[in-house]
């Protein structure tokens, strides 16, 4: 059950000094681009923080975001369990089950009304209540419940945020993400298929300092992680500026390293961290493992139109040497424009209203 130690007391107890309190400070005020002079300032502030409780319902989800967290790597996750939070209710994570565990999550939601965090990964299924359930509650009345006493609320992944793969068309299940069902409670949306560890992380360490969210976008994403998209941090972006392009992921140029834009890659319009922080540690992130962007945290980024096909095609500057592209304004453009078509298309098909926040950085 809830521990309510402070931080700086959990850590005392584990044998972390404050060397290293003071480290995992620096990683995130990196992260989220914080002053210089706030690590030392979050180091105190978290020392005496309690450790909030946090509950986390794993609703309509494939359980790939719990993988992504359990690949943090600073701190690692058994570092956040049990030095960052108290984490008292999570499926796959926890010892108990049936009727032990649902009294788990009852009685945090007694002890800390009002102050725990409430973690939600997958969409919730408005069409069949009873498509999922747990214990025997379809997701709906077991988010809106649970909800109703929580601090603030984090849609992890995709598919909490903006309704992910299981709302892509024709939508069989009915499903909407969070902020769909919740309007009164402080949000932010990581979205990512799934996630990075790292941002999770960030956003519960700034939440634990500050006692509340971190900037964000008007699609409730931190603006830290998700305010330039992947093309902009893309180390291949210079064979884009070049005019060097993949033209299958077997030839000369993908051998090299060019560019994968031919190759379907959507990192022009997908805004996200993964250039920079990297997956497992910081090693690698798709478009260095030779596979294109799928776009997978903008919202319908399964709709869009073929994941293998370009977003336009670029445009060479005249009378400049063959395979030299126009980076900025027409090809660029006009792939953004092509995708928001495809997807007023999709939502013409299947009678869900597309609204412009599911088109931003589409349009």
């Amino acid at each position: 059950m809830t521990d309510r130690s402070t931080l700086g007391e959990a850590l005392a107890e584990r044998g972390v000094s404050r060397r290293r309190l003071l480290q995992f400070c620096s990683s995130v005020a990196a992260w989220l681009a914080l002053p210089g002079g706030s690590v030392r300032a979050m180091a105190a502030a978290m020392e005496k923080a309690r450790r909030p409780s946090v509950i986390w319902l794993s609703l309509q989800e494939c359980t790939g975001c719990t993988e992504s967290l359990t690949r943090a790597s600073s701190p690692s996750v058994e570092d956040l369990i049990l030095e960052l939070i108290s984490l008292d209710y999570h499926h796959t994570l926890q010892a108990a089950s049936g009727h032990v565990a649902e009294a788990a999550r009852e009685q945090a939601m007694v002890d800390n009304r009002g102050q725990y965090i409430l973690l939600v990964d997958g969409s919730i299924p408005l069409g069949n209540p009873g498509y999922s359930t747990i214990a025997g509650v379809d997701n709906r009345r077991l988010l809106e419940q649970t909800a109703a006493g929580a601090a603030m609320v984090i849609a992890v992944g995709t598919c909490a945020a903006f309704g992910g793969l299981p709302m892509a068309n024709p939508n069989p299940t009915g499903a909407v993400p969070v902020n769909h069902l919740i309007h009164d409670k402080p949000l932010v949306n990581l979205p990512g298929c799934p996630p990075i560890a790292a941002v999770i992380t960030a956003v519960l360490a700034h939440f634990l300092t500050f006692g509340r969210l971190p900037a964000l976008d008007d699609l409730r994403r931190p603006r830290a992680f998700y305010g330039e998209t992947i093309h902009d941090r893309c180390y291949r972006r210079p064979f884009y500026e070049r005019g060097l392009f993949a033209e299958t992921f077997d030839d000369v140029g993908a051998r090299q390293g060019w560019c994968l834009f031919k190759l379907g890659c959507k990192g022009p319009t997908t805004y996200n961290a993964c250039a920079t922080l990297k997956w497992n540690g910081g090693v690698s992130f798709p478009i260095q493992s030779g596979h294109g962007c799928l776009g997978c945290s903008e919202a319908r980024f399964w709709d869009h139109g073929c994941f293998y096909a370009p977003l336009s095609t670029p445009i060479l500057t005249a009378g400049a040497p063959a395979g030299v592209a126009l980076v900025a304004g027409a090809a660029l453009g006009a792939g953004m424009a092509a995708q928001a078509r495809q997807a007023r298309a999709v939502a013409r098909q299947t009678h869900c209203p597309i609204t412009s926040g599911d088109l931003e950085g589409t349009s």
